[in-house]
Order: C-alpha cells, then sequence, then structure tokens
C-alpha cells in the first residue's frame, strides 16, 4: 500500500511541504514512477518489489545446498557470485555486499526464514485482492487518507483470529481460496504493465 498510487496522492502534498527544497518542483508522477522504479540491486532491502523475490529465490537455493551438504560455508561467497552473476548480471564487489549483508546468516539463522518474505508477499496480494472484492471502491478511499474500510476487512478476516487457525485455514477463510500466487502476479503485472507501458 505504500507504493500505491493512491497512497501518494493522499501523503504526497504532506510530505512536499516537510521537504519543500527538495520536493517543490517534484510531481507526483515523478516521484511515484521513482519510488517504483525497477533496477537490479546488490541489497535485498534495497530491492523493488518485481526482483526483490529473487534475492529471496537465491538465499532459499544456497541454504538449501548449505544444508543438504552440497555446499561449504568457506565456498559460500563464491557460490553466491556466481548465482548472483547468473540471475542479476551484476557481481558484488565484495562478500558484504555479497554473501555477509543479511544478518541471518552469521547470526546462526541458517534455513527457514527468507521464503516467509516471499509468502508474505504473496499472501498480502491474496488479501489485498479479496478485500478489493469485498469493497472497490478501497483505492478511492487509500487515494483520500481513509483507510478504516481496508483495516475493518482486515480485522474482521484476519486479525481477529490470531492463532486460533492455521496459516492455510486463515487464507481460505479470508479469501475464499488457498494460497496462490495468482493475484501477486496480477498485482506485479497491472502495476508494472502501467508504469513501464508494458503490453
Amino acid at each position: 500500500m505504500g507504493r500505491s498510487r493512491g497512497f501518494w496522492e493522499f501523503f504526497y502534498p504532506k510530505l512536499q511541504s516537510t521537504f519543500p527544497d527538495q520536493l517543490r518542483s517534484v510531481s507526483v508522477d515523478t516521484f511515484y514512477r521513482a519510488i517504483n522504479k525497477v533496477a537490479q540491486s546488490l541489497i535485498r532491502t534495497d530491492a523493488d518489489e518485481v526482483t526483490y523475490n529473487q534475492h529471496v529465490m537465491l538465499r532459499f537455493d544456497l541454504e538449501l545446498d548449505l544444508l543438504e551438504g552440497r555446499l561449504k560455508v568457506k565456498d559460500l561467497p563464491q557460490a553466491w557470485r556466481a548465482r548472483f552473476k547468473a540471475d542479476f548480471g551484476i557481481e558484488p564487489p565484495d562478500d558484504r555486499d555479497g554473501c555477509l549483508q543479511d544478518v541471518h546468516w552469521y547470526g546462526g539463522s541458517v534455513g527457514g526464514a527468507f521464503q516467509g518474505y516471499t509468502i508474505g508477499n504473496i499472501l498480502s496480494a491474496q488479501f489485498y485482492a479479496a478485500a478489493l472484492k469485498a469493497h472497490p471502491d478501497v483505492p478511492q478511499q487509500i487515494a483520500k487518507g481513509e483507510f478504516g474500510t481496508l483495516h475493518e476487512w482486515l480485522r474482521n478476516r484476519l486479525y481477529r483470529h490470531g492463532r486460533k487457525f492455521g496459516p492455510d485455514e486463515i487464507v481460505k477463510r479470508a479469501t475464499g481460496k488457498p494460497m496462490t500466487i495468482a493475484p501477486y502476479i496480477a498485482y506485479l503485472r497491472g502495476k508494472y504493465g502501467e508504469l513501464y507501458r508494458l503490453p
């Protein structure tokens, strides 16, 4: 939502008034395109919505190789550089911007974390699509700074249940379907197809 057009239609004038020297001559269209620019990046946490999950897939695959004994820790930096070059077309200049950029691995957590970020992206699109189906005017409300309808939908469909249901059941109860990537793909195609004027 924080990268949506409607969100910034409402909040951008406030941001401009906070940073008048920097943003006075920058239109909301230019700002919106800039915060949604798709570009290869070395750092996962700096990645755009389109390439972010590539970062996750790279980590997931390398974690599996580590955990299943196909990759030794001492060989991780080289494996990272090779895979990054193959997937992104760029190579990290050092391990700080390579395999050591996330605290997870050198902090002792190997396995089970990174894929949660992608699952969260997939589910957020599925939940939002279901909310839009129930309340098609949510985007117009967001553009007016009104978040009550969306919040109420989230509260009734998700938040109030806490841990009462397992993940699969809560997704199905909230959206009417098991977890599916289709709404996420549709979201990315719709948003970035429009931004980049893709067919």
